[in-house]
């Protein structure tokens, strides 16, 4: 059975794989949570789900390196694993990415790269709505090439909350029109449509500069937020980074056998 740990700058998410998705949970992302509060968390939901905590293998892509550590000790003192870290030289990808020297690329990125061109092929966008709003960029054979980092949705609320004293905290939602009438719809407004249009835009000069077709898939929790009657994106795939997380698991499993 093979754990899959995606850690985010706001959260972390396991999941367990055994041929398919046996049980996914979520837990705020903090640097200082031991992996012991992980183990006693992390097994209590296994076994209220009713699935037994047997790990053999394991798997993790962070963009917050200093929760890394904890995370392999979790692995290797309870499931008696050694986890690949994507990103690291250990964890082979199928394809290298293309970029300027000594460019790191956010490991969250390569997988979503991996798990995109399985599913769809290359001459692709991912558009990741996470902390950040990712852009990533797939070449036809499978290559991460670049992309675009924007501040994330609610990332740019809260910005707007804590600089302006008079606005209030907000969440996203579409709303009913363009123009609010309140303060909270004017706010709404302004984001919700400002990132339809930053998508927008973002897309079509990516598609000037490729200079061909290319799909548009979206990943991320507020996409389906924005697939309400645009037409944004070829799909939304809500599994994208955990599938790549376990294409990569496999691929590494291959060569290691060959």
């Amino acid at each position: 059975m093979l754990l899959a740990i995606d850690c985010g700058n706001t959260n972390t998410v396991f999941s367990l794989w055994n041929g398919d998705f046996v049980g996914t949970w979520r837990i705020s992302t903090d640097h200082t949570r031991t992996a012991d509060e992980y183990f006693v968390w992390l097994t209590g939901l296994m076994r209220l789900a009713g699935v037994e905590p047997g790990v053999t293998e394991a798997i993790i892509s962070s963009t917050v390196p200093r929760v890394v550590f904890n995370l392999r000790v979790l692995c290797n003192r309870y499931f008696n694993c050694r986890p690949l870290v994507v990103g690291k030289p250990e964890c082979r990808l199928p394809v290298a990415p293309r970029v300027d020297p000594g460019t790191t690329v956010g490991p969250d990125r390569l997988v979503n790269t991996v798990a995109g061109f399985h599913r769809h092929g290359g001459d692709l966008v991912v558009v990741d709505f996470g902390t950040a709003t990712t852009f990533d960029v797939v070449d036809r054979d499978g290559a991460y090439i670049g992309g675009v980092i924007a501040p994330g949705v609610n990332l740019s609320l809260e910005a707007l909350h804590m600089a302006a004293a008079a606005l209030p905290h907000v969440d996203v939602s579409r709303p009913a029109s363009a123009i609010g009438t309140n303060t909270v719809a004017c706010m709404q407004s302004g984001v919700y449509w400002g990132y339809i249009g930053l998508v927008e835009g973002i897309v079509r000069q990516i598609r000037l500069e490729r200079e061909r077709p290319l799909k548009v898939i979206a990943t991320g929790g507020l996409a389906p937020l924005f697939d309400q009657g645009f037409d944004l994106f070829d799909t939304v795939e809500d599994d994208l980074t955990m599938q790549g997380l376990v294409l990569i698991h496999q691929y590494n499993m291959e060569l290691d056998k060959a």
